[in-house]
């Protein structure tokens, strides 16, 4: 598995990223993710539409929290041709309960629990800690990546005003 050592920090501390990381202009690599459902969704489930990885290690800290209730309240002021994924290790329990205690309803909580390929896929795995990185992703409607964040201090937000720069320039 490739790996960018020193690629993040995590409170102030160098990380590793796994895996092949992807940039603007590349197909996005498909997935496989369990939604809290248990079901299964894929990047393909929302063709047509374009669609924003909000990438986060986990929805029980304060950041990531943070980063869902913003995409969230973003998300509302999108319609139906934009769709707001959150992905995370948490597993699909926990992500339905948080959702319901926090009031999440414009964004779709997914886990790359079972399979755990996704952030190989995007080069979003955290060596260290066993988790995905902060990162947001912007897919356009042909299923081509148009904008990448990888946060560089995983204890903080991403630039939301530089990822919805980038989602207006798509409109």
């Amino acid at each position: 598995m490739n790996e960018q050592p020193n690629a993040v920090t995590f409170k102030g501390n160098a990380m590793t990223l796994q895996g092949d990381p992807i940039e603007a202009g590349q197909k996005a690599p498909d997935f496989t993710l369990v939604a809290n459902d248990l079901s299964q969704k894929s990047l393909s489930d929302f063709a047509g539409k374009t669609v924003i990885l909000s990438v986060v290690p986990s929805l029980d800290t304060g950041t990531c929290d943070a980063q869902t209730r913003r995409f969230n309240e973003e998300a509302a002021k999108f319609g139906d041709n934009v769709v707001v994924l959150t992905v995370s290790l948490d597993l699909p329990f926990a992500q339905k309960r948080w959702c319901g205690a926090a009031g999440i309803e414009h964004v779709t909580t997914l886990s790359d629990y079972r399979d755990r390929q996704f952030g190989p896929s995007y080069g979003v795995l955290l060596k260290e800690l066993g988790l995905l990185t902060r990162a947001v992703f912007i897919i356009d409607p042909e299923g081509v990546v148009r904008y990448k964040q990888i946060v560089p201090e995983v204890a903080e937000e991403p630039d939301y005003a530089d990822v919805l720069n980038a989602l207006q320039q798509l409109a």
